[in-house]
């Protein structure tokens, strides 16, 4: 019974700042552009840079 007035504040109080975390990550602009990374990768030039430097000449 003892460990439950230890645990049940401390698991209380973590819950409230993983809430107050998210809450700033959302109106900090964090998750705004959340497909962009994945784009830049379908994006990318795949070809290997030996034949790009010979296709300038």
């Amino acid at each position: 019974m003892s460990s439950l007035l230890l645990l049940l504040p401390i698991s209380l109080l973590m819950a409230v700042l993983i809430g107050l975390a998210f809450w700033w990550a959302i109106f900090a602009g964090q998750f705004d552009e959340a497909g962009t990374a994945g784009q830049s990768i379908l994006d990318d030039d795949d070809t290997p840079a030996i034949s790009r430097d010979a296709h300038k000449d």
